[in-house]
């Protein structure tokens, strides 16, 4: 008698991958904002239109926060007045405060940002206050922006590692995204800011953040520091995310990692999207041909594998 094999199956399978991802561009306002070359309006403006017209949907185009601290945001009210915008193209911008949220309006921002983080002191560090005050300077914008009938997304920095906390427990994660989400934002990018996260970090804290925040209302923001990124993602979309992050050219740096480089690249994501059969709706192509504008801006090659590899076609 012949043995019947009979598998074993694992006790939870995994969640099937999703079928469409939204990319959430971030280069314009997270990218360039930690560039040290100063990029004019006028490019600033161009990289955002070559974006929209590769089918980028969502790009966080500036920020209104005092030229003091981030000078390359000061031009954030020109570059709103000077883009023609494309019909299904969000046109985000990062509101920190009250004066923020109103110069965003004055220019008609589709949506705003606020932010808050899952490392106590990396809020004292970063904005000189507590989590839970950071949380509540932010009433005033949400109440503002329910009036005016404008969505808010909420971002939560350090879900993994922090530059002075070190490790960051996933319910300390939970705790602020959750509060977030209660306080009217309609989706929460948890972000690993200094890029220290691995899959199995990032799927221990998006399973008990997801126990707070439905799956489907999160994003993710990955930084490439230690080369973990497009991996950190995959084990997002195998948890069920559906949105994530990412910057054109991989633009940007982290001033609180020696040898940080900055956002995963738009490209980079996208190959990846591609090779397993996810529908972006964005032209390749196009995409690149955006990157290698702002790098040429920048006077630097892209910080993208992809990108580097197809300009040397």
């Amino acid at each position: 008698m012949t043995d019947v094999f009979t598998p074993t199956l694992p006790a939870s399978l995994p969640v099937p991958l999703p079928t469409s991802v939204k990319i959430v561009e971030v280069g314009p306002r997270d990218g360039l904002q930690n560039e040290k070359v100063q990029i004019s309006a006028e490019d600033k403006i161009a990289l955002i239109e070559q974006l929209a017209d590769a089918g980028v949907s969502y790009i966080e185009s500036g920020s209104f926060v005092s030229p003091k601290w981030v000078p390359q945001m000061a031009t954030s009210s020109d570059v709103f007045n000077g883009i023609t915008r494309k019909a299904g193209v969000t046109y985000a911008a990062l509101t920190p405060n009250m004066k923020g949220f109103e110069a965003a309006m004055a220019v008609n921002a589709n949506e705003v940002a606020i932010f808050g983080a899952a490392s106590e002191a990396f809020s004292q560090k970063n904005i000189n206050c507590s989590i839970e005050e950071s949380l509540q300077r932010f009433e005033p914008i949400m109440q503002a922006a329910k009036a005016a009938n404008i969505p808010i997304r909420g971002y939560v920095s350090c879900v993994v590692g922090c530059p002075y906390d070190g490790d960051i427990a996933p319910e300390q994660v939970a705790k602020v995204a959750e509060k977030l989400y209660q306080m009217g934002c309609y989706e929460i990018s948890l972000g690993d800011t200094i890029g220290v996260g691995t899959p199995a970090s990032v799927s221990k804290m998006l399973a008990v953040v997801s126990t707070k925040v439905p799956v489907e209302k999160l994003a993710v923001h990955f930084h490439d520091t230690y080369g973990q990124a497009l991996t950190n993602i995959y084990a997002a979309l195998q948890a069920g995310v559906k949105v994530v992050d990412s910057a054109i050219a991989g633009l940007g740096g982290c001033p609180y990692a020696k040898g940080a480089s900055g956002n995963v690249a738009t490209e980079d994501v996208l190959y990846m999207l591609n090779g397993l059969g996810i529908t972006t709706n964005i032209d390749f192509d196009k995409l690149l041909k955006a990157g290698w504008f702002i790098s040429d801006k920048l006077g630097k090659a892209p910080i993208s594998k992809v990108s580097v590899a197809y300009r040397a076609q």
